[in-house]
């Protein structure tokens, strides 16, 4: 149970930490995106859990790729097979199929350094609540 309120938090945070950034970043989210960040943010701190001694470089690429790979996995479903037009990356330089670019990945691996810090202040918050219950 415990477990599962961890990861349950870890996912809100991410999710509405997500949303929160494409809305200052572009003015609009999509539902899709937030699940997406939720998902996201979890894969990073459970790669923080378990790798944490990795050097940080190392530890903001794996979330730089997770970010990426989440990226085109949905892009794939929602703007291509569903036509939803939630975001269309075609016109950035060296995109995949107008659903992930290099200079958004750049971007997600600098947004890795301070959701680093977050999920060892997460784990550590959450970690002594579970203790004192």
């Amino acid at each position: 149970m415990q477990k599962t309120i961890e990861y349950g938090t870890v996912f809100a945070v991410g999710a509405i930490g997500y949303g929160v950034i494409e809305l200052l970043w572009r003015g609009f989210t999509h539902w899709t995106m937030i699940l997406t960040g939720g998902i996201c943010l979890l894969c990073i701190y459970l790669n923080e859990v378990y790798h944490r001694s990795a050097p940080m470089w190392k530890r903001c690429l794996v979330g730089s790729l997770v970010i990426s790979f989440s990226e085109i996995t949905v892009g794939f479903v929602v703007n291509i097979l569903l036509h939803w037009a939630v975001w269309d990356y075609s016109t950035l330089p060296m995109n995949l199929f107008g659903q992930v670019c290099v200079t958004y990945s750049l971007l997600w691996f600098l947004l890795c350094i301070p959701v680093t810090y977050l999920c060892t202040w997460l784990r550590s918050a959450l970690r002594a609540e579970n203790e004192n219950i």
